[in-house]
């Protein structure tokens, strides 16, 4: 029992000292990893003490986390916002990584005299931008919806083929294997888990809204062991679990599910969790007597990366969309390193090769050292380069709860700012036959809106729907809530997402 309370009290410290840490670097523009990253190194030897070389146990841990976060990535970004550049990310994310995988390769090969098999895992490791990292620090800013949606989903489907190329280079195939068969490889785990991963999704969406569970705090759990389902799965199969979980998680994040705001607030939460936790093992797992040594040829394969790798890959992956010269040198620049590649870096150090302890040392202090050089500059460059957009009005956010007996839904409304749902009379709602606005809360106070009451800003509303009508009566919603109460007169019919005329792309 006292090791139990050693192990709560010593958990539960870091865990807070993590997120003190992470309020540190966000107000410096940092993502949340080096905090995490920094919080793991002064708990090792170097610091406290800790010591901690377990490099089977980082991967294990490494995995579990980055499905975590992919599958909070997949429930938390809108399809109406990828749909329209899914060709761009697919096509970063399989031949641009390849592309930067060669170039990087063929640098750490000229420069630092390193053999092809080092040279191409290398560059296999350092080549996949991070979820984690792209999902912290872009968010937050006011991009154009076509660069940010972007680099979020390549961020989500880059991970797959670089977790492949990264296995396959650090095992004995790379001697037997033809390129035929690692091609075809790598074809069957991506086509697999997006299967599993569609499959799952839409399961698990047609079960939610279909089974009225005892506790509305089942929802989230269910929603997020959904996409884990898909990714050991896929696992099981020798499919992507990684493209499964990211899969399954942007099926159901864009899905109306009951309680929908819990369960994405309860998906970041435990995405937070998965990042502190997986970042403090590995920053215990990095050694700091060692990373001097690794300083050098960190800055090459840096550099490389930086100035030749990410933006060759760009250029050639982009060219064919037609996307703006200012568009691909942002994408150049946002291309951000974090979790993935430090957590590659562990499959190799586990494996029969000479030179694997280096090679996590050189992709250690290469993240915390383009972390620091990318992340803080982003808003500017974004600024410079004219590709930021201006904030824009809030959508009306939605959460429906199932009312199983009565074969109804409760809707559950707040008037963001912004929106045109502010001024229009109740009355002037025009929701569907099934439906009825039946209390309304206004500073604090409650009340039961009737013909003479008037909706503003900051109110809060709940709406009764019958099953059937329930989807027509949250377009209807964010129909007025885009184009007023003569919003079909505008063509606005309430998408999940804005009209395209309104949009800064």
């Amino acid at each position: 029992m006292h090791a139990l309370n050693l192990y709560l009290l010593g958990g539960s410290a870091v865990l807070l000292a993590a997120v003190v840490a992470v309020r540190i670097a966000s107000r410096v523009g940092m993502p949340g990893l080096l905090a995490f990253l920094l919080v793991g190194l002064a708990l090792g030897e170097s610091g406290f003490g800790i010591l901690f070389d377990d490099d089977e146990l980082a991967r294990l841990v490494g995995f579990a986390a980055l499905a975590v976060i992919l599958a909070e990535g997949g429930l938390t970004t809108r399809w109406q916002d990828i749909r329209p550049v899914i060709g761009l990310s697919v096509v970063l994310s399989t031949v641009g990584v390849l592309i930067s995988v060669a170039a990087v390769a063929v640098c750490a090969h000229v420069l630092l005299g390193l053999d092809w098999r080092m040279a191409v895992l290398i560059g296999a490791v350092v080549s996949s931008t991070d979820a984690a990292a792209v999902f912290s620090v872009l968010r937050r800013l006011p991009l154009r919806r076509r660069l940010s949606a972007t680099l979020e989903a390549e961020s989500g489907f880059n991970d797959p083929p670089t977790v492949i190329l990264v296995t396959v280079v650090a095992s004995d195939a790379w001697e037997s294997a033809s390129a035929w068969s690692i091609g075809g490889l790598v074809a069957y785990e991506l086509v697999a888990g997006a299967a599993l991963g569609l499959a799952c999704g839409f399961i698990g969406q047609w079960l939610l809204n279909r089974v009225a569970l005892p506790a509305s705090g089942l929802y989230p759990v269910s929603a997020i062991a959904i996409p884990l389902l898909a990714f050991g799965a896929a696992g099981l199969l020798h499919a992507s679990g990684f493209l499964a979980v990211y899969v399954a998680g942007l099926v159901l994040g864009n899905a109306s599910l009951p309680h929908r705001n819990a369960t994405l607030g309860f998906a970041e939460a435990i995405a937070w969790v998965a990042q502190i936790g997986m970042f403090v093992l590995l920053g215990l797992l990095a050694s700091p007597a060692r990373l001097s040594d690794a300083l050098a040829p960190a800055l090459v394969v840096g550099a490389a990366l930086l100035l030749v790798g990410r933006p060759l890959s760009v250029v050639l992956s982009a060219t064919p969309f037609r996307l703006p010269w200012r568009e691909q040198t942002f994408l150049s620049w946002a291309g951000l390193r974090g979790a993935v590649p430090i957590v590659l870096a562990t499959i190799p150090a586990v494996a029969p090769l000479a030179g694997r302890a280096r090679l996590f040392d050189v992709v250690f202090l290469l993240v915390l050292m383009f972390t620091v050089v990318q992340a803080p500059t982003l808003p500017w460059v974004a600024r410079r380069l004219g590709v930021a957009a201006p904030d824009e009005a809030r959508d009306v956010v939605v959460e429906a709860a199932p009312l199983d007996e009565l074969r109804a839904d409760l809707l559950a409304v707040t008037v963001p700012p912004r929106s045109r749902l502010a001024g229009v009379w109740v009355t002037d709602l025009r929701l569907p036959d099934g439906a009825v606005l039946t209390l309304l809360v206004r500073d604090g106070r409650s009340s039961v809106p009737d013909q003479h009451t008037r909706l503003r800003v900051g109110d809060q509303f709940l709406v009764v729907t019958t099953a059937a009508d329930r989807r027509a009566t949250e377009r209807r919603l964010r129909a007025v809530s885009r184009a007023g109460q003569l919003a079909r007169w505008w063509g606005e019919h309430g998408g999940d997402v804005p009209a395209p005329t309104r949009r800064h792309d």
